[in-house]
């Protein structure tokens, strides 16, 4: 647990392993999330849900936000931590709880809510890619004047296939047709990964190959393609504090 005050409260649900390196460098990807999101005054505390660590019902009610992080587990797999996971997202979409889904989070959130996620039939995406936002993005995102299309870094081979009726497809791209999504005005899914420094995506590049996840090749044009331009970071960060907060 991090302490930042007593003010507002949130929880991140880890759902991969730290490597060394990201441990090392960031303080973990709990670390690299605190970066993106958290403030002054503020708490936040860590689950590793991916171990089997999560909080006690009693406690839900404590917290004012969730963010759920990538992993390297399927999202439409059967896991007993990825089952109750999705337990646990039920219960907080009953608490009416703002939650932040990023890649796996994401995917996990739209199984949750009766979607439906598959492997890509078009295969990893791997890289920074620009994705399109919605004209009608929820009144908390709208009033922060982004631009239409924004870069950001991507690192998945399975995706959102179906979203649950009540949910709203809220940005797209040439590749993946749910990049963004929202339920209702408290949950939301991001598929690429706005906490992400071009120096993390190598770094996965690199494990991916060594894990025979990916080709060398295959990783070589992704390093290639990674250099080309920069994410929107800053934008990203905005969005998601903004989100996450529920500040309209």
């Amino acid at each position: 647990m991090e302490e930042m005050g007593g003010n507002k409260r949130f929880a991140v649900f880890l759902c991969a392993e730290d490597s060394e390196y990201v441990r090392k460098l960031y303080g973990g990807y709990f670390g690299v999330f605190m970066r993106m999101l958290a403030e002054e005054g503020e708490t936040w505390d860590e689950y590793k849900v991916a171990r089997g660590e999560f909080p006690h019902d009693d406690d839900l009610v404590l917290y004012d936000g969730f963010v759920i992080t990538g992993s390297c587990s399927d999202a439409h797999g059967n896991d007993t931590w990825v089952r109750d996971l999705v337990a646990l997202l039920n219960k907080l979409d009953s608490m009416h709880k703002r939650i932040l889904g990023i890649c796996f989070g994401h995917q996990i959130l739209g199984r949750a809510l009766g979607g439906k996620v598959t492997r890509s039939p078009t295969g990893w995406d791997l890289g920074v890619r620009s994705i399109t936002l919605a004209s009608s993005l929820p009144l908390s995102l709208s009033s922060l004047d982004l631009p239409s299309r924004l870069s950001i870094i991507e690192c998945h081979r399975d995706e959102i296939r179906e979203l649950p009726a009540k949910a709203e497809v809220i940005a797209w791209s040439d590749k993946t047709g749910i990049e963004m999504f929202r339920y209702g005005d408290h949950i939301m899914g991001i598929q690429g990964h706005p906490e992400y420094s071009k120096d993390i995506l190598l770094h996965l590049i690199d494990r991916l190959i060594q894990r025979d996840y990916i080709t060398d090749a295959f990783g070589e044009e992704a390093r290639g393609r990674a250099l080309l331009w920069d994410p929107d970071k800053e934008a990203w960060k905005r969005l998601c504090v903004t989100f996450l907060k529920g500040r309209l």
